[in-house]
């Protein structure tokens, strides 16, 4: 996903009150993606009280506007802060996250997904991605049962509720 502004709310479990911001853009590097954030009309409002910059990587390579729109769908943002002794996941675990993903239908309802990763692009800092399902306990039961988190790569997760929108 590229281009400056794609953003969408996070949402208040009710879905109607925003409690953050998620947005992907293609700058040059850390410092350029800290102005963006720290310029942003609702940061500068003091709408925010926290900024988390990362650099992420599309692992699927498709953006939100390849769903088709469904005003009604429940979406949700994940956001897996990776544990910092296990930067790297074996090749196996990766293969077993892959069919998991697969096998139990959750790869179609991922809308965007990728690692995050530190400023200099080297290290797996954490995972984000943003899926359609059901409901918070149906985003919860997937994450329990992925083969990451079953691991220990993550040192805790975020989910929040989203939508699609902002500017292609």
């Amino acid at each position: 996903m590229r281009g400056h502004g794609r953003a969408r709310p996070e949402l208040a479990e009710d879905g109607l009150a925003a409690t953050g911001s998620m947005h992907i853009v293609d700058l040059p590097d850390g410092d350029a993606a800290r102005v963006f954030a720290y310029d942003e009309p609702n940061y500068k409002g003091g709408v925010y009280s926290e900024v988390m910059t990362r650099r992420w990587r599309n692992a699927l390579g498709r953006t939100m506007w390849a769903l088709p729109a469904d005003p009604d769908a429940s979406r949700f943002l994940a956001i897996g802060h990776g544990t910092p002794d296990r930067p790297v996941i074996p090749v196996e675990l990766h293969e077993a996250h892959r069919d998991f993903m697969v096998e139990a239908g959750y790869r179609d309802r991922v809308i965007v997904g990728g690692p995050l990763l530190s400023d200099d692009g080297t290290q797996r800092v954490g995972t984000a991605l943003t899926i359609e399902l059901p409901s918070r306990a149906a985003v919860e039961l997937m994450l329990a049962n992925d083969p990451y988190a079953g691991a220990g790569h993550y040192e805790r997760v975020e989910i929040h509720r989203w939508q699609l929108g902002g500017r292609r």
